[in-house]
């Protein structure tokens, strides 16, 4: 019986982090669609995944407003900075630049949570997930036939400070989630709900409004069923059902599924320089989630 568990966990991870592989594909397939507004549309959708596991209890969703705050700008914020990132900048060195979310985690913990101490595995960390950065950005100018200084001029430049700032925003949702009293995982769904309705009231305050298409609708009922939605429940299945470090190990491989998806996507090769970023990045989050950051 705890076999069978292990090997559902192990297969309700590896759905997680197929469906979170998918975000950036269906992020940059909606680009010409404002941030705000898909964010908004995409949290909505992804709140009525909650419901079902709710069963109507709508208690299940009632949280301190503090963790409702840590909800709200976490998912707001990150999937909007992330979706304005694609519209300015290189899609593949944008999600490159994303994944460095896992090492703000390990760069940030020993600020944000108590217990925690820097280590020399840490700074290791830090310096390889920094080369790895300064790779995507060369590769996405020697791509453009441009230097690097004049690759982040513009619009660009703006791109990528968006991304590095998603991922900043995703690392410190991440571990100030771990600082507010427990909450059930059907809870995420009023995150959604309430990052959503927030959202769309940011499109109608500062964004022009757009004609959306039938596939774009169709695109976005993915997106929130996927990466916005879905994938936090299936996770929470994994996490209890089997050992969290088998699933902690598991997820280092979104970044370079999510890598791989969007190449594919756009009918590109990874170069050499690119396929040495990606190593690069998810070397640095595994070095920095070696044991012993506790004291």
């Amino acid at each position: 019986m705890l076999r069978s568990q292990g090997r559902q966990g192990v297969l309700f991870a590896l759905a997680a982090i197929l469906l979170w592989a998918s975000l950036a594909t269906l992020g940059v397939s909606l680009r010409h669609v404002p941030p705000f507004l898909l964010t908004g549309l995409g949290l909505l959708v992804g709140s009525l995944v909650a419901l079902p596991l709710s069963r109507g209890r709508w208690a299940d969703w009632k949280v301190p407003f503090a963790t409702l705050l840590v909800g709200f700008v976490g998912l707001l914020g990150y999937h909007a900075l992330l979706f304005a990132a694609f519209q300015l900048a290189p899609p593949v060195q944008v999600n490159l630049l994303n994944y460095l979310w896992p090492l703000g985690i390990v760069v940030l913990a020993p600020l944000l949570l108590r217990g925690m101490r820097f280590r020399w595995q840490h700074l290791a960390a830090a310096v390889i997930g920094f080369a790895g950065a300064v790779l995507a950005l060369l590769d996405g100018a020697r791509a453009g036939g441009s230097s690097l200084t004049t690759a982040l001029d513009g619009s660009t430049l703006t791109g990528y400070l968006l991304a590095l700032a998603a991922a900043l925003t995703w690392a410190c949702y991440s571990l100030l989630s771990q600082r507010v009293p427990p909450f059930r995982t059907s809870a995420i769904g009023g995150f959604c709900l309430l990052a959503g309705i927030g959202s769309l009231l940011f499109h109608w305050a500062f964004e022009a409004p757009v004609a959306l298409s039938l596939r774009d609708w169709g695109l976005i009922a993915l997106l929130g069923i996927g990466p916005l939605g879905g994938a936090f429940f299936v996770w929470d299945a994994a996490l209890k059902r089997t050992d969290p470090r088998t699933v902690g190990l598991l997820a280092f491989l979104t970044p370079l599924l999510s890598t791989a998806m969007l190449l594919w996507s756009r009918g590109q090769t990874p170069s050499e320089l690119l396929a040495l970023a990606t190593l690069l990045i998810v070397g640095a989050a595994v070095v920095g989630a070696r044991p012993g950051t506790r004291e």
